[in-house]
């Protein structure tokens, strides 16, 4: 796979692609137009039959390609934002990181969340393949770190509504957490 047309002063990832016997006769995932992020991968389920997700199903839906990504290069599994909208499909594990010393099949694990079954036909798009660089990180323990003003706020911490005075997040019972 390789990106379209690099953004001024980029250069581009060349990644290299295996086709399994049942990703034969399949595209290779493409960007969809200029400005996407991310190339869809096609479901490379048996010709002539669907995988059928129930409400609430998930399956891990082939691709039929293996990757072969530069080092110091990560890809992400992310949904595509029409299956979701139109039939509740996305990916469970989202986004999902496929390292580049990982040399398997490209497996998209999709899951139902809609009140419909949905059928799942080869060729059809069913993720978007993001390939990004990523940075390592060494963790360095410590007595202490910087105090901010956020401090250990999260889960909806900063409130909900532009411009709101910020809240306490509280638990289902209603009692309010640190």
């Amino acid at each position: 796979m390789k990106r379209g047309r690099p953004a001024a002063g980029r250069g581009v990832l060349t990644v290299k692609v295996v086709r399994l016997p049942h990703g034969r006769g399949l595209p290779l995932p493409t960007y969809q137009s200029d400005g996407a992020a991310g190339m869809d991968l096609l479901a490379a389920v048996e010709k002539g039959f669907a995988l059928t997700l129930a409400p609430g199903a998930r399956a891990l839906v082939p691709t039929g390609l293996v990757l072969e990504l530069p080092r110091g290069c990560e890809a992400q599994v992310r949904p595509r934002s029409g299956l979701a909208l139109r039939h509740g499909v996305t990916v469970l594990n989202s986004p999902g990181t496929i390292d580049s010393d990982y040399r398997g099949e490209v497996g998209v694990l999709l899951v139902n969340l809609g009140r419909e079954p949905v059928a799942i036909r080869r060729g059809e798009r069913i993720a978007q393949l993001v390939v990004q660089r990523v940075e390592r990180a060494e963790l360095v323990e410590a007595r202490s770190i910087a105090k901010t003003r956020r401090g250990a706020g999260g889960f909806g911490s900063t409130g909900t509504r532009a411009g709101a005075k910020r809240t306490k997040p509280r638990n289902a019972s209603g009692k309010r957490l640190r």
